[in-house]
């Protein structure tokens, strides 16, 4: 693939508002990523990695993100709850499909870093805990 497709992967990538583009051509593949549209950038002075004290739950697979089962029901959980091992706390929407998404250890919930009802990708921080 040349300079010129590639650029031209890009400007379709972003007039469709795409966060992934894979384009196969033999036994030749590429694929072109950006940031999801409505995620939420955490600025360097907020903790959005583990340390001592807290720890993120990360996305477990690419999707939407809801931190309530429905749009009239109060949240899973807000800033300040504490949450154990296998407690709901958000679901990611992937091929309309729902899935949950759940506490791997206990934490005391501090800063949800994703806005409701946005793009998240694998791997993206969308909840910091405090450590138990």
């Amino acid at each position: 693939m040349d300079a010129e497709q590639l650029r031209e992967l890009v400007r379709l990538l972003k007039e469709e508002s795409l966060t992934e583009i894979t384009i196969c051509e033999g036994d030749e593949r590429i694929t072109v990523r950006q940031a999801a549209p409505g995620v939420r950038q955490v600025p360097p002075d907020e903790r959005a990695t583990a340390d001592e004290t807290s720890f993120a739950l990360t996305a477990p697979l690419v999707g939407t993100f809801y931190v309530r089962p429905n749009p009239d029901d109060e949240p899973f959980a807000v800033p300040g709850d504490i949450v154990q091992p296998g407690d709901v706390v958000g679901i990611i929407e992937a091929m309309k499909v729902m899935n949950e998404v759940r506490a791997e250890e206990p934490g005391r919930l501090r800063r949800v870093l994703v806005q409701d009802g946005a793009a998240v990708e694998y791997g993206q921080a969308l909840i910091v805990f405090e450590r138990l």
